[in-house]
């Protein structure tokens, strides 16, 4: 009998042991997927998850802004670009760009286990792309860190831009 997690039979009914807990990650999907799921029933009026849109994800992630713990600098606040501001101001804090990326990651797996089909995953669109983005983009110059793209590496590990 091997001892490896995740490599036994589902059937744990006759050996009287528990199944094995999910881990974090699926824990954490599922948690997020009961969120999202209870968000569109608070809708008036209210959205079954296999009809939403990207629209209805968007106004997700702006809800979920107000429970941020990030300090999003505005244009017009003194510290707006500094990483390591020297005091406190009033600007808003919001939900940081990496949980945001995270969440609509495990969003967009949990739809497609639950039946919905790829082509028409709401957290896969294109639009939700673009957001994720620009608030990655904001929120790095708020905080004076540019995200800088990676480059793809060439053929013999040369960069082609040297040449």
């Amino acid at each position: 009998m091997s001892f490896d997690r995740g490599k036994e039979p589902a059937d744990h009914g006759s050996s009287g042991d528990p199944p094995p807990s999910p881990s974090r990650y699926e824990s954490q999907k599922r948690r997020d997927w009961n969120t999202f799921g209870q968000y569109l029933r608070n809708l008036r009026p209210p959205v079954h998850v296999f009809q939403c849109n990207s629209n209805h994800v968007l106004e997700f992630l702006r809800y979920l802004d107000q429970f941020g713990k990030t300090k999003v600098h505005l244009q017009g606040c003194i510290f707006y670009g500094q990483p390591e501001p020297p005091a406190p101001c009033a600007c808003p804090l919001r939900q940081a760009w990496g949980s945001l990326d995270s969440l609509i990651g495990r969003l967009r797996a949990a739809y497609e286990e639950n039946g919905g089909s790829p082509e028409s995953n709401p957290f896969a669109t294109s639009v939700i792309r673009v957001y994720l983005r620009e608030v990655k983009e904001c929120q790095a110059k708020a905080r004076g860190i540019p995200y800088k793209k990676k480059k793809k590496a060439t053929k013999g590990g040369e960069d082609s831009s040297s040449t």
